[in-house]
């Protein structure tokens, strides 16, 4: 008789914290249940994307399976956003207290960041969190969960720890991983990913970041802020490329005022030991270089797990490096198998996933037809200060035919700004040329985050521009810089009925 225990699983260090978190997203002690008959919906993947999608079945009386072979939750709450945010957020209160001085605040000579303490505080919030993907509360919410490795068997089964399920439908959500990229040596000198660096317990005191996307910029700038030597090594002439230029022209500002050395336009070739460390062989802008750290950090783009799902068998499509192909309905070339998540789509933001998920069960589970190139989809890169964005950038808006204008507020003109010292970032926004449409806008400043959604909501109640511009907005406030924004829209329409003012008055005379 198989065994239908879970496989243990540890996260180090196996301090209190961590056993409370490994003893809610996988309990050592768990007994898979039996199988029941047929389930409406078996989903493979328990991340984001496929906690909502089992979550939401059960809500509406579906039969749903949701199986996991590492940790409940994902890249989410165990290796992504939430460690990141909270290491960010100790490295942001460590800045706090080191510019205070300019506040009229004096601190005390010695003050100092208790490294260690951040990291237990980290897998404090982590565990603290992790009740609410547990295996114990999706099985309250009428989940049978399945912890191990699931794989297709037949056009409707999947076999996960001895036990055949079968199922009407199925979705595959397994995420992806942090990319390794091929570097010569770099295997053999070691080196920390998002799935190991959070389970450090001492302060790198050199760290190489590799990478400038949003990933090494966060934890670039928190290592920088805690104490770290950093460099940020970049394949790319600027930062966060692909995004807003002028925006990555602030973040490399910023980084380079914290101390942070940036080598761009980088080729790594090779990585080596030295008696002292680990060395870094690369050329930037023709020029051969060296750098000499303890700790390498790869943030450099995510691999799909695609691997070990036996997706021939069932005639499902995929890449290796691309990921599942999906239609725009999240359907996989076959059509009784979905699949949302990191494992199909290029957003690879939580939010983006339990948007997606939401998709899959309206069009698995009751032959819907939303679509996902219907979303509105924002996101945010939390540096401080913070990139958020939302729709089109200007040449994307160009690519699509869109001929837009594009209205500049700087952050500097709102008075929050002055009072709190943080004049750095601004608003800009692009509406249709001719229309006040929002096809797309970003914010810098910090907690934009919190302020895109202002534009997002905007864009999805098909509001405009001038809408926004008749918002009252609580004074002070940094959200004034999007009404700034919209101002400048009105003003242009203003100045243009002024003039047909005049040449109706003068016509009229």
């Amino acid at each position: 008789m198989p065994d239908s225990r879970a496989p243990e699983i540890t996260v180090p260090p196996m301090d209190v914290h961590n056993r409370t978190l490994v003893d809610n997203v996988h309990p050592p002690d768990w007994v898979n249940p039996e199988p029941a008959s047929r389930y409406n919906l078996v989903v493979i993947g328990g991340g984001t994307a496929g906690l909502v999608a089992a979550a939401g079945t059960a809500l509406l009386g579906g039969k749903v399976a949701l199986i996991e072979k590492d940790l409940l939750g994902g890249d989410c709450l165990n290796a992504g956003c939430v460690p990141s945010k909270t290491l960010i957020r100790s490295g942001r209160a460590w800045t706090d207290v080191h510019e205070a001085r300019h506040f009229g605040i004096r601190i005390p000579d010695g003050s100092t960041v208790d490294f260690p303490a951040v990291m237990e505080r980290l897998r404090r919030v982590r565990a603290g969190i992790s009740p609410h993907d547990s295996a114990q509360e999706f099985t309250k919410r009428g989940v049978d969960v399945f912890l191990g490795a699931g794989r297709f068997t037949g056009p409707d089964t999947i076999e996960v720890a001895g036990k055949i399920l079968r199922f009407k439908k199925a979705v595959i959500a397994t995420g992806a991983r942090a990319a390794r990229p091929a570097i010569e040596g770099l295997e053999e000198a070691g080196y920390l990913t998002n799935e190991t660096v959070f389970s450090l317990t001492e302060l790198p005191g050199r760290l190489a970041v590799i990478g400038g996307g949003p990933l090494g910029c966060e934890l670039a700038q928190a290592f920088g802020r805690l104490g770290s030597e950093v460099v940020l090594l970049h394949k790319h002439s600027a930062l966060l490329d692909g995004g807003d230029a002028d925006a990555a022209g602030i973040i490399e500002q910023t980084f380079k005022d914290e101390g942070l050395r940036l080598v761009l336009d980088a080729q790594i070739k090779r990585v080596t030991r030295s008696a002292t460390g680990k060395v870094i062989h690369f050329e930037a802008s023709g020029q051969a270089g060296t750098v000499e750290v303890d700790t390498i950090l790869v943030g450099a783009g995510r691999t799909p797990n695609v691997e070990g799902l036996n997706l021939e068998a069932v005639g499902v499509r995929y890449d290796k490096r691309e990921g599942i192909v999906v239609d725009d309905r999240l359907q996989t070339t076959n059509s009784r198998i979905y699949a949302c998540g990191d494992v199909c789509m290029k957003w690879k933001f939580t939010h983006a996933a339990d948007a997606a998920a939401r998709i899959v069960i309206e069009n698995a589970l009751f032959f819907g037809f939303k679509k996902l190139s219907t979303l509105t989809m924002p996101w945010c890169t939390y540096t401080d200060p913070e990139v958020a964005h939302v729709g089109l950038y200007e040449r994307e808006a160009q690519q699509h035919g869109i001929s837009v204008e594009t209205f500049f507020a700087p952050l500097e003109e709102t008075d929050r700004a002055a009072t709190d010292g943080e004049a750095d970032g601004f608003a800009k926004i692009h509406v249709r040329r001719g229309t006040d449409k929002i096809v797309g806008a970003t914010i810098v400043a910090r907690h934009a985050g919190e302020m895109i959604n202002e534009l997002t909501l905007a864009m999805v109640a098909r509001k405009g521009l001038g809408t926004l511009s008749k918002v009252i907005h609580p004074y002070p406030t940094r959200a004034e810089v999007i009404r700034r924004a919209a101002d400048h829209h009105s003003l242009g329409r203003l100045g243009q009925l002024q003039k047909l003012s005049k040449v109706w008055l003068a016509w009229t005379r």
